[in-house]
C-alpha cells in the first residue's frame, strides 16, 4: 500500500465567513461522539425494526441522556460519563408512544400517548426510576400529550395536551375536536401529584380555530410562568404562576426576502414569500423573553426563528438568515422549497461560560445553528453544527460544556443510516465543520450533491466540481479555492445549451480539456429519459459538443453509468459504476473515447468483493503522473460501510481494446482506506465519496456527495490526503 499523510486542511475548518464573531470568542462546539438507537436494543431483539430518537433530556448531573422512541414505544437511556464513548443503557417500554421525558432528581417523567384514534385521544404520565429502570407510577392526564416541561426548581410539571388533528381528515384543516389544553401538576418527594392535576383551558384565544387549540410545545421560566405554542393556531399563550392565562397573542407572519419557493431542481434564492410563523419549539431566554422555532404546519412556516417579549412584541426576527447560512454550507433541501424550506423545529437556550446561547435545529437541513444572545435584539451566528438526519430534540448541559441532539429519522427500510444521538463539546479551538462553504461569494451560491472533481492543471489549490441530477434543472460547474480553510466555492457556472440551462443531464464527472473548457460525464438514467454520454463545454459552460454511447455500449447499459472522467492526451477515460449486462460479476469497464479519432474502447477493472447485501462500484477517476487513481466504494452507510478506498492503476495498462471483444483486466494497487477519514467528524460514515482530484502541487483532494440532503444528513466532507508521490 502506498502511504500518504493526512493533512488537516479542511478536516479542521475555520469559522464561516460572514459570521461576525468577536475576536475573543475562541470557544466552539465540535461533535465528539455518535451513538445509534440500535445499540440500545437488547441482545436477540430484531434490530431491523424502525426506531427513533426524538425529544432528549439529561439527568441533573449531566451523566445520563434519556430520549423518546415512539416507533418502539420506549425511552432509551445513554451513559455519557465519558461523552466521547457513550454507552447504551437499554430501553424501557412505556405502554404507548412516549413523546417527552423530563428528569427531576432520580425520576424521569414521561408523557405517553395511548390514543386509540384522533377522535378519542388519551395519554398518561409515566414515572420512571432511573436507577432501577422500573416504572413506579402512572396517571391519566386526560388526552394525547406532546411536550412536557419542568419548573426550574423541579416543583411542578406542565404538559401540552395537543389532541392532534388528523391530517387526512378535512384536508387537515382545523377545527377537529376534541380540543387540546395544558396540564399542570405538582411534583413532591419524587412523585407527580396527580390528585392535584390542574387542567388549564386555552380555547377561545386564537384567531385560527379558537375552539380547537392544539398546544405543541411549552417551557417554564424562573418565575413559574408557562409559555405555550399553539402551532396549528399560529398563537402563543403565557400562563401565569397561578395557572391562569396571563397573556396571549398571534404569532404573526413574516415577509421573507431572497428565498427559494420552487421545487424545480434549481437553487435560486430570489423569491419573496409571506408566511405565518406557526411556531413549534419555544424556550425562555429570561423571565421576559422567549424564542420560537417557526417550523410551520399546514398554512405557514417562516423557515427561521423569532425572539418575543412576553407581551407579544417582536424583539428579533431571523427571517431568511438561518436558511441562507445553511445554503452556503450545502445543506439546503431543495426538495422542500415549495413547502417550508429548512423547517426549524426545536430550540434550546443555555449559558456557557456566562455567554447566553441559542441552539436552533433545522429538521430538513439536519443542522444546529448556534447563536450568541448577548444582545437578544441582534443575535450573532457563531457556528453551524452538523447533526444526524432530522434533529428533533436538543438538550444543553452547560455544567459539562456539552449539548446533545436526538435525530429522529431511521432509514433502515431504505438501507440507509439509523437514528442517532450525537454529542458535542465546547472548548478552545476552531470549528471542524463546515469543510467547504460558499460564504463570502459575490452572489449567493447554493450547492450540494458534489459528484465529480478536477484540479486546474496550472494553479495549486484551484479545483472544479459538478453536482448531479439533484439539481438537474440547472447543471453547473463550481469553482473551489482549496487554499482557504474551510475551502471556498467562489463561482458557479451554469452548463447551457442554446443559451438556456441544459436539461436531461446527470453530471458525475469533470475533467479539463486543456483549452480552458471541460469535458463532463453524464451518468444517464434512461428510465427517466436522461441519456448516458459526454459533454464538451467551453469556459463559460456553453455546450460545444455532445457524444452519445456507441451501439456496442448502448445495448448493454443499465442505470449505473459513467462515474467520473479523466483525460490522457486525446483519450477520455470514464469508469462505469457497476457491471453492465455483458460484464462478468466483479468486473466493470473503464471506457475510453478518443476525441481525435472519435473511436471507443475499454478495459476491465476488478472490484473488491462486497459484503452480504451490498454492492461495489466505482465513483471517480483522475490521472496524476504515471497513474490513474480510482475511487471504489460499497453502497453502505454508517456502521455497515466497509469499503471506501482509493486505488491506482499504472497508465501503461490503460490500452483500450475494441468493444464487443475480449477486454484486458487491469491490475490495481491500494493507495488509501478512506474509512478513517470519514470518521474524523465523529459522525457516521458517509456512503458516497464521489470526487477525487490531484492539484498542480501534487496534493490529493477528496469530497463526498451529500445527495442534496435527501435521506441524508447533508454533511459534505472535503479534505486533503497530502502529496501523492509520482
Amino acid at each position: 500500500m502506498v502511504k500518504v499523510s493526512l493533512l488537516q486542511i479542511g478536516v479542521v475548518g475555520s469559522l464561516m465567513a460572514g459570521a461576525a464573531i468577536p475576536a475573543q470568542a475562541d470557544q466552539y462546539f465540535n461533535r465528539v461522539s455518535t451513538i445509534s438507537t440500535v445499540e440500545n436494543m437488547a441482545e436477540g431483539e430484531d434490530r431491523a425494526r424502525p426506531s427513533s430518537a426524538e425529544i432528549i433530556s439529561a439527568s441533573e448531573d449531566g451523566m445520563t441522556l434519556v430520549y423518546s422512541d415512539s416507533p418502539l414505544g420506549v425511552v432509551g437511556m445513554i451513559d455519557i460519563t465519558d461523552p466521547r464513548a457513550p454507552k447504551p443503557l437499554g430501553n424501557v417500554a412505556m405502554g404507548g408512544e412516549p413523546t417527552t421525558a423530563q428528569i427531576i432528581g432520580g425520576r424521569a417523567y414521561v408523557g405517553v400517548d395511548t390514543s386509540e384514534s384522533f377522535t378519542a385521544p388519551s395519554g398518561k404520565l409515566v414515572t420512571l426510576d432511573m436507577a432501577t429502570r422500573a416504572i413506579v407510577a402512572e396517571c391519566d392526564i386526560g388526552g394525547q400529550p406532546d411536550a412536557v416541561a419542568k419548573a426550574k426548581d423541579g416543583s411542578f410539571l406542565a404538559i401540552a395536551i395537543e389532541n392532534e388533528r388528523d391530517e387526512d381528515a378535512n384536508d387537515g384543516v382545523l377545527p377537529q375536536m376534541p380540543a387540546g389544553f395544558v396540564v399542570k401538576l405538582p411534583v413532591t418527594a419524587e412523585r407527580a401529584d396527580c390528585a392535584n392535576l390542574q387542567r388549564i383551558d386555552v380555547s377561545g384565544l386564537a384567531e385560527v380555530a379558537p375552539e380547537d387549540p392544539e398546544p405543541e410545545y411549552l417551557d417554564i421560566n424562573e418565575a413559574g410562568e408557562i409559555v405555550v405554542t399553539l402551532q396549528e393556531n399560529n398563537h402563543i399563550v403565557v400562563i401565569g404562576a397561578d395557572g391562569a392565562v396571563a397573556s396571549h397573542f398571534s404569532a404573526g407572519s413574516v415577509t421573507l426576502e431572497g428565498v427559494d419557493t420552487r421545487t424545480d431542481g434549481r437553487l435560486a434564492f430570489a423569491d419573496r414569500k409571506e408566511a405565518l410563523r406557526e411556531p413549534d419549539g419555544v424556550k425562555w431566554l429570561d423571565n421576559d423573553h422567549f424564542a420560537t422555532a417557526n417550523e410551520g404546519d399546514y398554512e405557514g412556516g417562516s423557515r427561521g426563528w423569532t425572539i418575543f417579549r412576553k407581551d407579544g412584541t417582536v424583539v428579533h426576527e431571523n427571517g431568511a438568515g438561518f436558511e441562507r447560512a445553511i445554503a452556503e454550507i450545502g445543506h439546503y433541501p431543495e426538495h422542500r422549497s415549495r413547502s417550508k424550506g429548512v423547517e426549524t423545529e426545536s430550540i434550546e437556550i443555555a449559558r456557557f461560560s456566562d455567554v447566553p446561547l441559542a441552539f436552533v435545529a433545522s429538521e430538513r437541513a439536519s443542522i444546529i445553528g448556534v447563536y450568541d444572545l448577548t444582545d437578544p435584539s441582534a443575535p450573532v451566528l457563531v457556528q453551524l453544527l452538523p447533526s444526524g438526519v432530522s434533529p428533533e430534540g436538543i438538550v444543553a448541559i452547560p455544567s459539562r460544556n456539552l449539548i446533545a441532539t436526538a435525530n429522529e429519522v431511521d432509514l433502515v427500510e431504505d438501507g440507509g443510516v439509523r437514528a442517532h444521538v450525537m454529542i458535542y463539546e465546547r472548548g478552545e479551538g476552531v470549528p471542524a465543520y463546515p469543510m467547504i462553504t460558499s460564504a463570502g461569494a459575490a452572489e449567493p451560491i447554493g450547492w450540494g450533491a458534489l459528484s465529480g472533481l478536477v484540479a486546474d492543471p496550472a494553479t495549486a489549490g484551484l479545483l472544479f466540481a459538478v453536482s448531479d441530477s439533484v439539481y438537474g434543472a440547472e447543471p453547473a460547474i463550481l469553482q473551489i479555492d482549496a487554499t482557504q480553510v474551510p475551502a471556498r466555492i467562489v463561482k458557479k457556472t451554469v452548463v447551457t445549451r442554446g443559451g438556456e440551462a441544459a436539461q436531461k443531464l446527470d453530471l458525475e464527472g469533470i475533467t479539463t480539456d486543456g483549452e480552458g473548457g471541460f469535458w463532463l460525464a453524464s451518468e444517464g438514467r434512461t428510465d427517466r429519459l436522461i441519456p448516458h454520454g459526454l459533454i464538451h463545454v467551453d469556459a463559460e459552460g456553453a455546450i460545444q459538443k455532445e457524444v452519445g454511447l456507441p451501439p456496442e455500449l448502448a445495448a448493454q447499459e443499465i442505470r449505473f453509468g459513467f462515474e467520473g472522467i479523466a483525460k490522457v492526451d486525446d483519450v477520455l477515460w470514464m469508469p462505469v459504476q457497476r457491471e453492465w449486462n455483458d460484464d462478468a460479476k466483479g468486473l466493470v469497464k473503464l471506457v475510453a473515447y478518443d476525441t481525435a479519432a472519435e473511436s471507443w474502447g475499454a478495459v476491465l477493472y476488478p472490484l473488491d468483493a462486497p459484503t452480504e447485501g451490498a454492492w461495489m462500484g466505482l465513483s471517480e477517476m483522475t490521472v496524476h503522473g504515471d497513474w490513474a487513481y480510482i475511487v471504489e466504494r460499497d453502497n453502505q452507510v454508517g456502521a455497515a460501510a466497509k469499503t471506501k478506498k482509493l486505488y491506482r492503476v499504472v497508465l501503461s495498462q490503460l490500452a483500450p481494446a475494441a468493444l464487443g471483444g475480449e477486454l484486458p483486466v487491469v491490475t490495481k494497487e491500494e493507495v488509501r482506506d478512506f474509512l478513517p477519514d470519514l470518521a474524523v467528524l465523529n459522525g457516521y460514515a458517509a456512503e458516497k465519496i464521489e470526487g477525487f482530484a490531484v492539484d498542480a502541487a501534487g496534493t490529493g483532494w477528496v469530497v463526498t456527495d451529500n445527495d442534496g440532503v435527501s435521506d441524508s444528513s447533508g454533511e459534505t466532507l472535503f479534505w486533503s490526503i497530502g502529496n501523492l508521490q509520482p
